[in-house]
């Protein structure tokens, strides 16, 4: 079925920012829509988003230009082409642009298109997004990485680390994920109501709180699972998204702690990673160096690498050319994906499958600001991926990603699995 049209809207993101959504219409009438979310903290080798700048409107923030673009250059050159055949859509997109990053026409507007071309494609076929994208082979339910504290960018800089999360190594089902925590994030909330810590919620859903140090943070994430009952290492664990790159000075080559007043040559702040790791029950780590700090990366790898999961996030950018450069250097044994780092859903696929052909672990995630839409839930369960990080267990905006898979178990029935904490076999304590 061919595209009859294409056309671009400004709507808002879950901080009530202007974002893009774009919708498709093919010839019998089908329709899909695409809306793309926005990172706090973002990476410096991302595509671009396109935002106006003009204070005067939205404080710079408005797509209007981006918005032109899908209903200009882009609209006119996917007219009566093939819906279905989404490398070649999406490679239309990325010569119509022209540019390394994106930047002429605008990630946020390109990627509201293959999204929206996806979903309309799949309302075409008659087929839920995931078996679309994963050709009926995606039947692999994720185990959620989701946020309890929120710091950094995301809680104006409550603390230095962004994301204190926890991962249900215990939990036997999708499900059971949920409930264990639900419990643990429950009693993270109210053990920092109990001592004056709890102000709010963080950009993600997770609670804001109010702290003298970071470890003060991690100590209440191993209390609050111990509250809920669970094992902490065993039956839960914690995730950490360090996000180094946003506490990096390129100048000066060190790393500073606002929160404490601290600084840290790359050796030390990576000693302070390391420790941090065996210390406390961690399973995973995201950015614990920045993303031009290829050897304090390969220190944190050589020493941790083997048993804990390490996540380039800002390191890779979803970037193929980025991934398989930290897969020659062995720099990190997991990478990050995330759709509007990168443009395209293809590219976003061939950056997945280049992670599991290394025998890495892909992480599909969201943004800061997020949409309703819940395409990564698909996303996650098409490419068989494993592990899927949306933020915490709360706003709408989150929830709809895990309800979605709640969903996509269903429709799944028996052919659904669900492996759990077996996804980290290969590390050992």
């Amino acid at each position: 079925m061919k595209i009859k049209n294409v056309a671009a809207f400004q709507i808002y993101d879950s901080r009530g920012f202007p974002t893009v959504e774009a919708e498709v219409e093919l010839d019998n009438g089908t329709t899909g829509r695409g809306l793309v979310p926005s990172g706090a903290s973002t990476g410096q080798y991302e595509a671009l988003e396109l935002r106006d700048g003009d204070k005067a409107r939205f404080r710079g923030k408005s797509v209007f230009r981006a918005i032109g673009h899908v209903n200009g250059e882009i609209a006119a050159a996917l007219r009566g082409v093939e819906v279905s055949d989404q490398s070649a859509v999406d490679q239309m997109l990325i010569q119509l642009d022209g540019t390394a990053n994106k930047s002429r026409l605008g990630a946020n507007a390109i990627l509201s298109v293959s999204m929206a071309v996806a979903h309309a494609a799949a309302a075409e076929a008659g087929r839920p997004l995931f078996e679309y994208l994963g050709g009926g082979a995606g039947t692999l339910l994720p185990l959620p990485e989701i946020q309890i504290l929120g710091g950094g960018a995301h809680a104006e800089w409550r603390t230095d680390v962004q994301d204190f999360l926890v991962i249900a190594l215990g939990a036997r089902s999708y499900g059971e994920t949920l409930e264990m925590t639900h419990n643990v994030y429950h009693a993270a909330g109210t053990i920092m109501s109990e001592r004056g810590k709890r102000f709010g919620l963080a950009d993600e859903g997770g609670f804001w709180p109010d702290y003298a140090s970071n470890e003060e943070a991690l100590d209440t994430l191993v209390q609050a699972i111990e509250r809920a009952g669970y094992q902490p290492g065993r039956e839960v664990a914690i995730s950490l998204d360090i996000a180094a790159s946003d506490l990096y000075d390129e100048t000066t080559g060190k790393y500073r702690f606002r929160l404490e007043k601290q600084e840290f040559t790359s050796d030390e702040f990576a000693d302070l990673m390391i420790g941090w790791c065996r210390r406390y029950p961690v399973i995973s780590i995201e950015d614990p160096m920045a993303d031009t700090d290829w050897t304090g990366w390969a220190k944190v790898c050589a020493a941790i690498g083997k048993t804990v999961q390490l996540i380039g996030d800002d390191l890779f950018t979803t970037n193929v050319q980025r991934i398989q450069r930290g897969i020659e250097a062995k720099i990190a044994n997991a990478v990050l994906i995330k759709l509007n780092q990168i443009g395209t859903v293809t590219e976003t696929m061939e950056a997945i499958r280049l992670t599991q052909t290394a025998g890495w672990l892909p992480v599909i995630s969201a943004r800061s600001g997020e949409t309703e839409d819940s395409f990564i839930s698909h996303l996650a369960v098409a490419t068989n991926a494993g592990q899927l990080k949306v933020g915490s267990f709360a706003r709408s905006e989150r929830m709809a990603k895990w309800n979605e898979v709640l969903r996509i178990e269903r429709l799944l029935g028996s052919r659904a699995r669900f492996e759990g904490g077996n996804i980290y076999r290969h590390f050992s304590p």
